[in-house]
């Protein structure tokens, strides 16, 4: 650490100083930091090498001076607000004493109640037919908090509030955020640290975008994202913060509940989290409000000629800062005033309680009101609030500002007893020891509340479900895609880019289609999208891009409609959520079509991809370059064997794997009239590959077997003794189809050829009418579609794909017939296609095998046979199994 510069000159210093604060009299401190910029400016140009500082002293952003009264009857507010407080205890404490697996929190709520009953009272909009209403991600460890204040509302019965964490009945209130169990209530999960913050700003980014295309009227929405300060150390909460700077979203305000504790201990107990905040932020390019210290704290400030207060708050640590407020007042006054006699002296005349009763400016209405009022007036930037609260404020023994706190979910008869005395609750002993009862509002504290929330538009938290539906374009509209390709070989990938510019150019859905790229648009052959419908930028292009002259030049615009998002996979798919859920968000659908490398979807955004599908969100995830060894020079890293199995875990998930153009455009088209006509809560996932090959036209009535998941595609026209079922999808289903015609020149085997458009899909059928029966013994049985459709199958099946073998042994159970399941177990590698398929045993020649082998088993070719075969196709029994190589 370098040493701190000595003060060569301080009558020099001094008159430096004094002619800064005549500048701040006489002008203002706006004018002041003109001329000190100014001047650092000029010693930098002349080699002075001044170090850069984000952080301002460790104080509220506000001065007293600037503050502007709260409006509104505050001590009705401040009754309400107690009595909010407690039903939200209650709501934890009562669940627990039936059973402690319930679990819940109450600390979180109890620090930051004042944030909330503030925003709730004055700022949150919902939407009306006035405005679009804003957008609030709550922190999820505060909602006994907002359930309480909707029981107060009426919104919420006295029952449900009793079914806190008891949701399967229907009738209960879930334990955090999510739109997906709780829909016309939550607008964001946001429990899964650190995916709120992201979400967030890639929300009020995709609002601006919705703006600068007139898609939505430009307003004064804002989308609050309510954090913890422990939660910040996730690498998505900061992983964004450049870009909402950089776009300058000053629609986007962050509060950061900064309690200085997380879930075991300090967040930073040796440091200061508000201040290592701050820098990031700033540092980016954001706003930031501190709100640290309470109104008590004002006139001790004042009296502060010698600046030792000001010094010592800017020294103590945040384990320190946590340590006084879980003592009392005689502990504050000897460990923290006592540390200088300046300080001591501040306080000589005050009691050990008016010492306690000093106040963290998070627990403040008024100065929490005017840092709300200042993020809303923001031009030009983010803005981040740094709010200083105490976590567990007012429960006393029972947690306040102690290590356990966040694990606290009962209260012993005392403890209670010293919270309804400490907020005045009308509850009795009597009542108490009976029971913890909700406590509700009289006439006029429910008069109070109503009347502000008609001041805003309505309840809030609300979640809109109303949204129109779209005129989509029949599948005749991709007709191209459905024919022949002739003497034409191309990719699937290349089949999806002809359907979405078809989608591009639609009269009546075109404006709302959204590609979505993280910098991979010349790989997936997106380049000419760049042009015909622009990449979207709110500064434009003040740029002479070097291909300027080229047809597909990259064009930046302020209306442009691709979203390319940079090496950034999580901000994208944050871009998609944002885009899916418009829907709701803004009461305007849009097609969200997001193509990405496969092996970077689901694998490294998972935790996005399951809030995907709790958001109820809408549209298309494309997988480029998908498959173990379609991908085939890239290697480990990059060879996706596994992603659809990943995506079967998210139930309204809908997966394929497709091979021709034609399966391409009956997903598509079917995907677009469940979430847009039928407007289902689904999202569709298609794998695409960037291999090149012929496509045939759709067989006649294939449509539902596309969807549902398998179709015969070719029936041999006469099949022999010797005949199979081979069955494939995506780029293997090419390899099947030549093993076809291997076996029969080879060995006169015939072959069906199936084409397994998604066994996720037909898993879950199978499952489902398994369940079915299982629930229904003496109802007539179903039949699962696989089992229907390959009812007539003759002869053994033989299953491969460039997936792992789990992904088609998943339907075993449904298949009556011999089934062999061929898949590629195992990390990829680089190679020829052709050898990593040999290698993994999904090559023509394997399938073709596995044919043969099967046929031998059931009697049918002779040993002769099925050797000469071994030998023809290469097979070597002793080769390594590639899961273990």
């Amino acid at each position: 650490m370098k040493d701190t510069p000595q003060d060569v000159d301080p009558i020099e210093s001094q008159e430096w100083q004094e002619a800064i604060e005549d500048v701040i009299e006489r002008d203002g401190a706006d004018r002041a930091h003109f001329l000190l910029d100014k001047a650092v400016q000029r010693a930098r140009a002349a080699g002075a090498k001044l170090p850069f500082s984000a952080t301002t002293p460790y104080q509220n952003t506000i001065s007293p001076d600037d503050e502007v009264e709260i409006p509104g009857d505050q001590e009705m507010e401040w009754r309400i607000r107690t009595i909010n407080r407690w039903n939200a205890m209650a709501t934890v404490v009562k669940r627990n004493k039936e059973s402690s697996e319930y679990g819940g929190h109450i600390a979180s709520f109890a620090s930051s109640a004042a944030l909330y009953d503030v925003g709730l009272n004055h700022f949150w909009r919902s939407k009306s037919a006035i405005h679009g209403g804003d957008l609030v991600f709550f922190q999820g460890h505060v909602i006994p908090g907002i359930y309480a204040r909707s029981f107060m509302e009426g919104r919420l019965s006295e029952d449900q509030m009793k079914m806190f964490r008891s949701e399967v009945s229907g009738e209960g209130l879930s334990s955090y955020p999510h739109p997906w169990l709780m829909p016309d209530y939550w607008q964001f999960p946001t429990v899964s640290m650190g995916l709120g913050p992201l979400m967030a700003i890639y929300q009020a980014r995709f609002m601006k975008y919705m703006e600068n295309r007139g898609l939505i009227e430009k307003s004064d929405r804002k989308v609050w994202a309510f954090l913890g300060d422990g939660e910040m150390d996730e690498p998505e909460s900061l992983g964004a913060i450049h870009l909402a700077a950089r776009e300058g979203l000053d629609n986007l305000i962050f509060v950061v509940n900064c309690n200085l504790q997380r879930l075991d201990g300090p967040v930073r107990g040796n440091g200061k989290i508000v201040q290592e905040l701050e820098g990031n932020f700033r540092g980016s390019g954001w706003d930031v409000i501190k709100l640290l210290w309470g109104k008590g704290w004002d006139q001790l400030l004042e009296q502060d000629t010698s600046g030792k207060l000001r010094q010592l708050m800017d020294e103590t640590v945040d384990g320190d800062y946590q340590t006084f407020k879980s003592k009392d007042g005689a502990y504050i006054r000897k460990h923290f005033f006592g540390k200088y006699p300046e300080t001591a002296e501040l306080v000589k005349d005050w009691t050990d309680d008016q010492i306690w009763a000093l106040r963290r400016g998070g627990h403040d209405p008024k100065k929490v009101y005017n840092a709300f009022k200042r993020a809303t007036e923001a031009e030009g930037q983010p803005t981040l609030l740094l709010v200083k609260t105490v976590k567990g404020y007012g429960m006393g023994t029972a947690g306040e500002g102690q290590n356990t706190t966040h694990q606290q979910k009962k209260m012993q008869l005392e403890q209670l007893k010293a919270m309804r005395d400490r907020f005045r609750i009308p509850v009795t002993d009597e009542e108490l020891e009976k029971d913890i009862p909700f406590v509700t509002l009289n006439n006029a504290q429910k008069a109070y509340m109503a009347e502000r929330r008609k001041d805003l538009g309505g309840s809030f938290p609300k979640r809109e479900t109303e949204t129109p539906k779209l005129e989509i374009p029949g599948l005749y509209a991709f007709k191209k895609e459905l024919a022949d390709s002739g003497e034409r070989e191309f990719s699937s990938t290349m089949a999806f880019v002809r359907i979405l510019t078809t989608l591009l150019r639609d009269k009546k859905i075109g404006k709302q289609v959204v590609p979505i790229v993280p910098d991979e648009s010349r790989t997936f052959g997106m380049e000419g999208l760049f042009r015909s419908v622009g990449i979207y930028n709110p500064l434009g292009q003040n740029y002479t891009p070097e291909d300027r002259e080229q047809m597909s030049y990259y064009k930046e615009s302020l209306d442009g409609q691709v979203l390319q998002e940079g090496i950034n996979e999580a901000g994208a798919m944050a871009d998609w959520i944002a885009a899916a859920t418009s829907y709701s968000n803004h009461g305007v659908p849009m097609v969200p079509f997001y193509i990405y490398y496969s092996m970077f979807g689901f694998q490294r955004i998972g935790d996005l991809a399951w809030a995907a599908g709790d958001s109820r969100a809408r549209g298309f995830m494309l997988g480029g370059t998908a498959g173990r060894t379609t991908l085939n020079g890239e290697g480990l890293q990059h060879e996706d064997g596994h992603s659809h199995i990943l995506a079967s875990t998210i139930p309204n998930c809908i997966s394929y794997d497709p091979t021709f153009s034609y399966e391409v455009a009956v997903i598509v088209q079917h995907g677009l009239q469940r979430m847009f006509v039928d407007q289902e809560d689904v999202y569709f996932y298609l794998t695409l590959m960037n291999e090149n090959y012929h496509h045939p036209e759709m067989p006649m009535g294939a449509e539902e077997g596309i969807i549902k998941g398998l179709y015969r595609m070719k029936k041999a026209e006469k099949p022999a003794k010797k005949h199979v079922n081979l069955m494939g999808s995506g780029t293997i289903l090419v390899q099947a189809i030549k093993a076809a015609k291997m076996l029969e020149e080879d060995f006169g085997v015939t072959s069906d050829i199936w084409s397994a458009t998604s066994f996720n899909e037909l898993a879950r059928d199978f499952q489902d009418t398994e369940r079915h029966n299982r629930l229904n013994p003496f109802a007539e049985e179903r039949v699962p579609y696989v089992t229907q459709t390959l009812a007539n199958a003759k002869g053994p099946i033989i299953v491969a794909t460039d997936y792992m073998k789990n992904y088609a042994e998943q339907i075993r159970g449904a298949v009556k017939q011999r089934f062999t399941v061929l898949g590629t177990d195992g990390f990829g590698r680089s190679d020829s296609r052709v050898n990593l398929r040999r290698f993994f045993e999904v090559d023509a020649n394997h399938i073709a095998a596995a044919a043969m082998v099967d046929l031998f088993r059931e009697g049918v070719v002779s040993e002769k046979d099925l050797q000469a075969a071994m030998d023809k196709y290469d097979i070597d029994g002793g080769k390594p199994n590639p899961r273990l190589v």
